[in-house]
């Protein structure tokens, strides 16, 4: 589990930075030039996903339980992951409607992935990892909500129907096809 928290740490710690220190990482990004930050944030992000993935499933290999989750709950998790994946397409189709009405459309689908696979999970690392990443959402939701709003985009039909159609094809994809590849975990 040490291995999965210290994942957890640098890359939700990565994401963290404009919710505890946005000052700073404006003077990082003048003093290092935008292009290097991002390579540095990126290299620490994949390095912390990676580590936080591979302790996640070495912690599934020997499980401390806190409580049975009713099997049924998977269905629920199932369909939350519909509009979750939706929202996290609309993070990326640009003048969609979805966007324009949450404004951070990345970040309610971290909330969503997250909560839903708290209610089907019950050992204690899923318990620290996905509520990591729900507590991580909470936070930077509300940070992002007290910035500067982005100039608005009028939304037009058709993005919105590209991110509807584009989150059910990836949600297809992922559900029934990569999951298991990815998390070694069948969906149902």
């Amino acid at each position: 589990m040490l291995v999965m928290i210290l994942g957890l740490v640098l890359f939700l710690g990565t994401h963290s930075v404009r919710i505890v220190a946005d000052d700073w990482r404006n003077e990082q990004i003048q003093r290092l030039g935008e292009m290097r930050w991002k390579v540095l944030f990126s290299v620490v992000s994949i390095a912390g996903l990676a580590l936080a993935i591979w302790g996640y499933g070495r912690m599934r290999l020997d499980p401390t339980w806190v409580w049975f989750p009713p099997v049924g709950l998977r269905h629920a998790v199932a369909l939350l992951m519909i509009p979750a994946f939706i929202m996290l397409v609309a993070a990326y189709v640009p003048s969609n409607h979805i966007k324009a009405k949450l404004g951070h459309p990345m970040v309610l689908a971290v909330k969503v992935w997250a909560f839903a696979h708290l209610l089907a999970n019950g050992r204690l690392g899923d318990i620290v990892f996905f509520g990591a990443f729900l507590l991580w959402a909470v936070l930077d939701f509300r940070a992002a909500r007290r910035r500067q709003p982005a100039p608005p985009v009028a939304p037009r039909l058709a993005g919105t129907a590209i991110t509807i159609v584009g989150g059910l094809i990836a949600y297809y994809l992922f559900a029934f096809h990569l999951h298991v590849w990815v998390t070694g975990v069948p969906v149902m």
